[in-house]
Formats: C-alpha cells, sequence, structure tokens
C-alpha cells in the first residue's frame, strides 16, 4: 500500500469514527431528553410505580446520565493529550457517577423491580454487576499504570453504560413487543442489550491486538 493510500485510508477510518460517535451521541441524547430529563419535574405521574423510590431512581438516571455525557471526552485522543487533568478529573466523576448508578439500581431490583418478577430484578442485577466491574477495573487498571488495559476497560464500560439506552430501544420494537407480556421478554432483552455488545467489542479489542 503506497503512503497516498494509506493516508486515504486513515482518513476514510477517521471519518466513519467521527460519525459512529455522532450517531452514538445523538442516539443517547433523545434517550436522555425523551426518557430521562422528565423525571427531574418530580412529577408523581412521570414516575409512576416509581414514586414510593423516586430519589434511588434519580440517583441512578443521574449517574447514568453522567458516565454517558462524559464518555466522549474521555476516548477524545486530542482532548484528552491537552487536558490531561481535566480528562483525570473527569474520569473520577464517571466513577463516581456509576458507583452512585449502581447502588440505586440494585437497590431498584430488589425493591419495585422484584414486585414485577423476580427475572427482572436479577436482569437489573446482571447489569449493575457489569456496570461497576468494568468501570472498576478501568480505574485499577489506570492506578497500575496499564494504560492499554484502561483503554480496553473504559471501552468496555461505556458499552455497559450504553446498555439501558440499548434496553430501551430493543423492547420497544414491534416484534419484541409482539413476543408476550414485559416478563416473558424484558428480562430477556435486558441481558441481550449489554451481553451482546459486549461480546462484539471483545472482538473488536482482541481484532486490533497484535
Amino acid at each position: 500500500m503506497t503512503q497516498s493510500n494509506i493516508f486515504k485510508f486513515s482518513k476514510s477510518k477517521s471519518y466513519l469514527y467521527l460519525m459512529g460517535w455522532i450517531f452514538l451521541i445523538l442516539f443517547a441524547g433523545k434517550f436522555i431528553i425523551k426518557d430521562a430529563l422528565p423525571y427531574f419535574g418530580f412529577n408523581e405521574a412521570i414516575f409512576g410505580r416509581f414514586w414510593n423510590h423516586k430519589w434511588s431512581l434519580i440517583g441512578h438516571v443521574s449517574g447514568g446520565i453522567l458516565a454517558l455525557i462524559i464518555g466522549p471526552f474521555q476516548f477524545w485522543k486530542a482532548f484528552r493529550n491537552k487536558y490531561l487533568t481535566t480528562h483525570r478529573w473527569l474520569g473520577r466523576i464517571y466513577l463516581t457517577a456509576i458507583l452512585v448508578g449502581t447502588i440505586s439500581s440494585i437497590y431498584l431490583a430488589w425493591t419495585s423491580a422484584l414486585k414485577i418478577h423476580w427475572t427482572w430484578a436479577l436482569a437489573l442485577q446482571g447489569l449493575a454487576f457489569a456496570w461497576i466491574i468494568t468501570a472498576s477495573m478501568a480505574y485499577i487498571s489506570v492506578r497500575r499504570k496499564r494504560i492499554q488495559q484502561h483503554k480496553e476497560w473504559m471501552i468496555r464500560s461505556y458499552v455497559v453504560t450504553f446498555a439501558f439506552i440499548t434496553f430501551r430501544w430493543l423492547d420497544g420494537l414491534p416484534f419484541i413487543q409482539n413476543l408476550g407480556s414485559f416478563i416473558e421478554h424484558g428480562p430477556t432483552s435486558i441481558w441481550i442489550s449489554w451481553t451482546i455488545p459486549l461480546l462484539i467489542t471483545e472482538i473488536f479489542i482482541s481484532w486490533k491486538k497484535k
């Protein structure tokens, strides 16, 4: 491959990377505006069955929103290199947001979710476990100065952070809705929303290694 072709390939790859991030940001933005922000109006009708657990839901939603917003800045190489101190502080906030979101989601799993069905509670617990573990591994890796491992675990962490958005989209599809009641398709949808993307991520990470 000539130098000119390498440059064109690199440029095309950068454009695809940028387009991918734009898509994810717009996808997440729609979820935040439509499904997450209305809870901050503290309208009982919007909370519905979550009203008695509203503060836990607010903690979960707040942690998720913060992590979603911070994520792209952590992956932005130019920003990271230029503002390393800011990058580190955003990393701490990201981890704290996920910690708060996880604690809140575990409480919700074994209170409001358990009232629906134990399989739904278990599915939410599984997601919460994956969320805090991937973020913790990213933190442990950077503390040990294993930068490449840190980057890889941050990718996994953000994939899991994105899972509830993926779930909302997946579970809202007509063919999923036609599979039966929420108890019949909801728990499966939430498992799929993070396990399949995480598997694809693992293939991508392994493929890039020499």
